[in-house]
């Protein structure tokens, strides 16, 4: 279950980041985090990606953490 509620996420992510024409790369700096940690929690291979990581990527898609979890 819990590798399906992060692939969700990544997904959730993956999904915004594209709706608001952004790429890995542009968010990751947004974001202040690795490109490979933003292609690996959108492939679901980070299977569990912190509480702060989450919530830089929420700012940086200026969205609520709720978002990215619904």
């Amino acid at each position: 279950m819990e590798t399906k509620l992060n692939n969700a996420i990544g997904k959730r992510i993956k999904k915004l980041r594209q709706e608001k024409d952004i790429s890995q790369d542009r968010l990751s700096k947004l974001a202040d985090l690795s490109l490979n940690t933003i292609v690996n929690i959108e492939l679901g291979i980070n299977s569990n990606p912190t509480i702060e990581t989450l919530i830089k990527i929420a700012k940086a898609l200026d969205v609520t953490i709720e978002e990215l979890i619904k």
